[in-house]
């Protein structure tokens, strides 16, 4: 029988479940996409877990996980829009001053092994109602074009593709390319 439960992002096994399912997703989404040097280098399990402890720490992005008992299924960061984040923690540069009012969706990664069945769905409705309950007029992400899975997701979730896009240089021969998806709340 499942368990399945929310949980806001506080602790330390929780920013370790985040990373790893963001990291995972990355493997799995775009193995064909990213060279595997680079994703061995610089995607590994923990690699995100200071950016969650940060976050939480700080206060301005808040982390929602799903769990089925203690296994992490699904997991979001969100929180107001990034405007004129530089490179950092991230691969590259955000800026949307056009959307300062608006929530965002930083991030949704789920379990390759839970993908299709629901869970993402959760998370993301979850989201987009504290989003909305926190009084945000709508909500926008970034997703990688080469990543159609992610996008089919986010269009049957009302979200449609602004015309914005920016270049992410992950090495000298690959530049992905992020795509801003918009919906009003």
């Amino acid at each position: 029988m499942e368990q399945i439960r929310f949980a806001d992002a506080c602790d330390e096994r929780q920013f370790r479940d985040m990373s790893l399912l963001h990291a995972l997703g990355w493997r799995t989404a775009y193995q064909d996409s990213i060279p595997a040097d680079f994703m061995a280098r610089e995607i590994t399990d923990s690699r995100w877990t200071p950016v969650f402890r940060q976050n939480h720490e700080v206060g301005v992005y808040h982390g929602l996980l799903l769990y089925d008992g203690e296994q992490p299924l699904c997991c979001a960061t969100y929180g107001p829009a990034r405007v004129d984040q530089s490179a950092g923690d991230t691969v590259c540069s955000f800026s949307s001053p056009d959307l300062a009012a608006w929530g965002e969706l930083v991030s949704l990664y789920g379990h390759p092994d839970h993908w299709g069945q629901g869970y993402g769905s959760m998370v993301m409705e979850e989201v987009l109602r504290r989003l909305r309950a926190a009084g945000y007029p709508g909500c926008f992400l970034y997703v990688l074009r080469e990543n159609d899975r992610a996008r089919r997701f986010y269009e049957k979730h009302g979200f449609v593709w602004d015309g914005h896009s920016l270049e992410v240089p992950l090495t000298p021969d690959t530049v992905l390319t992020d795509l801003r998806y918009c919906k009003k709340l």
